[in-house]
């Protein structure tokens, strides 16, 4: 909130006294003869000096805007007159934004209260089962209530003034319910429906909240007009629907909705539906919206929500690996599908509305770009009451003032004074400190980036208050997809890698700190968060210029004796967590092997002078083979857990050696597991199969679970070490182009 005043030498303004009731009304006048005028500015406020612009505001929501001026009348009017076009530009945009300013909620249509306000006995009597059998859905006892007591369907039966109609639209959804509230509104009229509780809330407003579609149905097929009656906060049902996130009531409710056109609706709330609904993640509801309501097609709020939510934007990961393509196919078991109509509905919204911002002048994408209000961060939706709406027009003239013309700041200021910007009364809205572009950089939200970039270029040139651009905020968070975007731009990478921010830190600097928490919980196990933190270590090295890999920031560090202290306890961490999964599965490993070993020499079924009596039976051959795979495969793993428990655990061992030689201790030991199961099932198959011949399969069966349970417990580490250890190798430089797709 903000007034425009004039400084010059003189002693400085006192503060604005805090409001008091019922201020006179403004009038038109001069300063007096020692230069103090009393303002009467929705609040007693003294302004010493020059000239100040005051607001009055009427009782039916007009206002008006009155020049005070110290001893010059004529520049009073001077002023008004070059302020015409902008007040009347104000009352304009007054309409526009506050539509129903001027209209004070109505009271609400509230129940007959004779119920509550009656005898405790008939409450008691007739109330409280009525309430009971309106939450249980219970009709045959409602009923036989109304039959002795018709009016109580008009009745509030709760402190809150609600009816049986309100509360049964509010319960659980199920058929009992839906028949119990198509019996009830058979009983009532067009005009019980329109009843509200204290909130002001409609039974159509209780069923839109909760989603429970069947009985809007209901309602609205006895009462269209229902669907236009808003609560004391001027919300309407089809609102409240998307405030909830019920996806099925806002396209049920829209649908009926005229395409927003009814009484009740305007550019502010439909602005407000719209935001709710891709806040909600209902965006067909917000594509639909948009191409039905054109004019909210460039809704800057709606784009800086859509920044904050890259999940609605991706797609199914496709890799050309086939090794990679198995390996997400036996992991698929751990991810969350999303469903693809969602994606492509939100990829299309956020098209359509970049398409008309981009159409913008510069200027006013610049201050899209820069961020909205908190608008989108809260339910903000506007105030009522006088105060507040006294503050928030307050706001709009305010920001007109500031963009008067060059000609009013050369009246207003002398030779010695200059134009100033005083408080008023703090900011009615706060905007987010970082712009929508480096908030969808910090998300990760690769998609957004790419489609504001393809129709505004320049913004990959865009810094932030630290001098940093996108692709420095994507280092730092560990977004590679925003990331990748540096493949793209050709030779322009090296001019952008090489900003530092007010600290000296250069992009190297950025990716030796400690990822933040959020983005590695994904990796599993402690060694691999080192590995993926070396990963993009030795990336940004490759990619930034050779002079800047030794800078020092103001700290006097080098980018890799930062990554060092920054990634001391990771690396403890790492080297505690190798050595004990070395060693567990070390000790599996090597029991295994004497297993194997030992059953290599006593064979099933004996032997005849030194010949295995079932030596020429195919079943046997399986036996010895698998036994024979078993014995190579532990012993295999034993050498490669060994080498672990050797190890120096230097910081580079983290990001091949260690890995590749845990990958192959456990896949051996794996491989070793199966082959003793198959070599045991064989050897029980030889040795019984005399007997009937579903009881050594049977029990070959039985006798797998122990071995079977351990491998599935132990499946996930095999997974992540191998996603570990080549999916990362398939984090830069992708083969596919998204920005700019090659021809």
């Amino acid at each position: 909130m903000m007034l425009l005043t004039t400084a010059s030498s003189s002693p400085p303004l006192p503060a604005i006294t805090p409001p008091v009731p019922g201020p006179p009304p403004l009038q038109e006048f001069t300063g007096h003869e020692q230069g103090v005028s009393d303002v009467a500015f929705s609040s007693d406020a003294r302004f010493r000096h020059n000239q100040v612009i005051a607001v009055n505001f009427n009782r039916d929501g007009t206002f008006n805007c009155v020049v005070v001026t110290m001893n010059c009348a004529r520049f009073g009017m001077r002023l008004q007159g070059i302020m015409k076009h902008y007040l009347e530009t104000i009352d304009e945009q007054k309409e526009t934004i506050f539509p129903v300013a001027s209209q004070r909620p109505r009271q609400p249509n509230l129940p007959l209260p004779h119920l509550l306000n009656g005898s405790r006995e008939d409450y008691i009597k007739f109330g409280i089962p009525l309430y009971e059998a309106s939450i249980k859905g219970d009709w045959n006892a409602a009923k036989a209530i109304l039959d002795q007591q018709p009016e109580l369907v008009r009745c509030s039966i709760t402190e809150n003034c609600e009816t049986a109609l309100h509360i049964a639209a509010s319960a659980h959804k199920t058929k009992r319910m839906k028949a119990f509230v198509n019996n009830l509104v058979e009983k009532m009229n067009k005009s019980d429906l329109e009843l509200q509780n204290n909130s002001s809330n409609t039974a159509l407003s209780l069923a839109a909240a909760v989603g429970n579609v069947e009985i809007v149905k209901i309602l609205l097929e006895k009462n269209p007009a229902l669907l236009t009656i808003p609560n004391s906060a001027q919300i309407m049902p089809l609102y409240m629907a998307a405030l909830s996130g019920k996806h099925a009531s806002v396209e049920y409710l829209y649908s009926k909705s005229n395409k927003l056109r009814d009484d009740g609706w305007n550019v502010q709330n439909r602005g407000w539906l719209l935001l709710k609904c891709v806040e909600a993640d209902l965006f067909d509801i917000a594509l639909r919206i948009v191409e039905d309501r054109p004019e909210l097609a460039s809704d800057g709020d709606v784009l800086a929500v859509l920044a904050k939510k890259p999940y609605a934007f991706c797609g199914t990961k496709t890799t050309s690996n086939i090794f990679m393509k198995f390996i997400d196919f036996a992991f698929a078991c751990d991810s969350k599908p999303e469903p693809p109509t969602k994606d492509n509905e939100a990829l299309q919204l956020l098209r359509c509305i970049w398409q008309n911002i981009a159409r913008k002048p510069k200027k006013e994408i610049d201050d899209i770009i820069r961020g909205p209000s908190s608008t989108v961060k809260k339910d903000d939706r506007l105030p009522y009451n006088k105060e507040d709406e006294m503050l928030h027009l307050l706001k709009l003239i305010s920001d007109n003032i500031v963009k008067l013309p060059a000609e009013i700041q050369k009246l207003t200021a002398g030779p010695s004074a200059k134009v100033t910007i005083a408080p008023l009364a703090g900011n009615v809205t706060k905007t987010y400190p970082s712009r929508v572009l480096f908030v969808a950089a910090e998300m990760g939200n690769t998609i957004f980036i790419v489609e504001l970039i393809r129709l505004f270029p320049d913004l990959i040139w865009k810094v932030n208050d630290d001098n940093l651009s996108i692709f420095h905020i994507a280092v730092k968070h560990r977004h590679e997809g925003i990331y990748n975007l540096l493949y793209e731009i050709g030779s322009m990478k090296d001019l952008i890698t090489c900003l530092r921010d007010e600290n000296d830190n250069n992009m190297l600097h950025l990716v030796a700190k400690s990822a933040p928490r959020y983005r590695l919980e994904d990796v599993p196990g402690v060694a691999f968060k080192m590995q993926r933190e070396l990963l993009w270590f030795k990336e940004v090295e490759a990619m930034i210029q050779p002079s800047y890999r030794e800078r020092k920031n103001k700290d006097g560090l080098t980018p890799h004796e930062l990554f060092s202290k920054e990634h001391k306890e990771l690396a403890a961490q790492s080297e505690q967590w190798m050595k004990e999964t070395a060693g567990h599965c070390m000790v599996v490993a090597t029991l295994i092997s004497i297993i194997v070993f030992v059953a290599a020499f006593a064979v099933p079924g004996g032997q005849n002078d030194g010949i295995p009596t079932f030596h020429s039976q195919a079943t046997f051959m399986v036996f010895l083979v698998a036994d024979v795979i078993s014995q190579f495969a532990s012993t295999t793993s034993i050498l490669a857990f060994l080498s672990i428990l050797t190890s120096r655990f230097a910081e580079r061992d983290f990001l091949r050696s260690l890995p590749e030689k845990l990958l192959l201790g456990v896949v051996t030991l794996f491989l070793s597991i199966v082959a003793m199961t198959i070599a045991f099932s064989a050897s029980f198959y030889v040795v019984y199969k005399g007997s009937l011949i579903w009881t050594p399969i049977t029990i070959s069966l039985f006798a797998l679970l122990p071995a079977i349970s351990y491998a599935w417990n132990q499946y996930p580490l095999l997974i992540n070490v191998l996603r570990s250890t080549y999916d990362s190798r398939y984090l830069f430089k992708p083969e596919k182009h998204i920005l700019y797709e090659l021809l």
